[in-house]
């Protein structure tokens, strides 16, 4: 973590109302931008949401947990995983209420 001198960056007004709370002692100012989930800026929680989404179709359509495997070269525990998921089962519920 970098060190700055509030003095140098912060307009006197409100270095002395920081000094009211604060004086003499180190700060830490978190970042302003909240974090993001996993996958969200590279795009790859995408990609696997609608990865999945097409196996999830493909199964529902008649295509085997063998057949899905091959086709997108994941294990068939990997393919069940994905098919019997209890989020995907809970939101099914959900629709149906």
């Amino acid at each position: 973590m970098k060190y700055t001198n509030a003095a140098e960056i912060l307009p006197s007004g409100l270095l002395r109302e920081v000094q009211c709370y604060i004086e003499g002692e180190l700060l830490y100012i978190p970042k302003s931008e909240e974090k993001q989930e996993w996958g969200a800026v590279s795009g790859s929680k995408r990609f696997y949401e609608e990865r999945n989404s097409r196996i999830r179709e493909l199964f529902h359509g008649g295509m085997s947990i063998k057949e899905l495997s091959e086709k997108f070269g994941l294990s068939g525990s990997t393919i069940k995983k994905i098919i019997y998921h209890k989020k995907d089962r809970l939101s099914k519920e959900d629709r149906l209420s």
